[in-house]
C-alpha cells in the first residue's frame, strides 16, 4: 500500500500490507535501505545500476528461476517471518528471507505475498482508508538524491506526484527537471 515513517522504531519505516479485497492493514517495519528499494519500485523508478534486489530478479530470470509466492509464515518477538517460493522446470524451493527483501523482490516480479490469518488478525489493523501517501525515503539526513535520476524517470515521478496531489514534491522535481535541460542545453 505504501511506505510511511515508523511510529514505533526510530530511524526505520513502516511498510504497509493492505489486504487484496479487505480492510486489513499489517504495517511491518523495515531498514532505510530495504525501504529506497521498496519505494523506488512504488514510484516505478529506474536506477542508472541495479540495486541489489534487481540483480537477484536478473539472475533468477538468467537461470530459469521464478519467484511464486512470498508467505509471511510467522509474528515472533515483532519480527516477521517469511519464505520465499521459487520454482524452475524440474523443482521447488523455499528459501527463509527476511520480509522486506522477500516484499522488495515480490513487487519486482509481480509474485502474490500471502500470510495467514492469524497473523492478519494480531499483526494488523482494519481501515477504510483506500490509500496512504508513500513518503520521500531518506539515507539518514540525506534525502534520496533525485538528481541521480534521468530526465524520463523524473517525469514519471512528476505525474504521480500530480496525480497523488503532493504538489510539494511535484515542484521539487519539476526544478530539478528543468536544471538537467537547462544543463543538456549548454553542452
Amino acid at each position: 500500500m505504501g511506505i510511511t515513517y515508523s511510529q514505533v522504531q526510530n530511524g526505520a519505516y513502516a511498510l504497509v500490507l493492505s489486504e487484496e479485497g479487505g480492510k486489513y492493514r499489517i504495517p511491518v517495519v523495515v531498514g532505510v535501505a530495504e525501504a529506497q528499494s521498496i519505494a523506488i519500485k512504488l514510484e516505478n523508478i529506474i536506477p542508472p545500476r541495479p540495486l541489489s534486489h534487481d540483480l537477484i530478479v536478473g539472475l533468477s530470470h538468467a537461470y530459469g528461476i521464478n519467484l511464486d509466492e512470498v508467505f509471511l509464515y510467522k509474528f515472533e518477538n515483532g519480527v516477521f517471518l517469511s519464505e520465499l517460493h521459487f520454482s524452475s522446470d524440474d523443482r521447488s524451493v523455499k528459501i527463509d528471507s527476511r520480509t522486506s527483501d522477500a516484499i522488495a523482490l515480490a513487487l519486482r516480479t509481480g509474485a502474490p505475498i500471502y500470510t495467514t490469518r492469524e497473523i492478519m488478525e494480531t499483526t494488523g489493523f482494519i481501515s477504510d482508508k483506500a490509500d496512504i501517501k508513500i513518503k520521500p525515503v531518506e539515507d539518514g539526513d540525506k534525502p534520496l538524491n533525485l538528481k541521480k535520476f534521468a530526465i524520463e524517470e523524473l517525469e514519471k515521478m512528476l505525474a504521480r506526484c500530480v496525480e497523488r496531489e503532493e504538489y510539494e514534491r511535484a515542484a521539487e522535481i519539476k526544478k530539478i527537471i528543468a536544471e538537467k535541460r537547462e544543463e543538456k542545453a549548454e553542452k
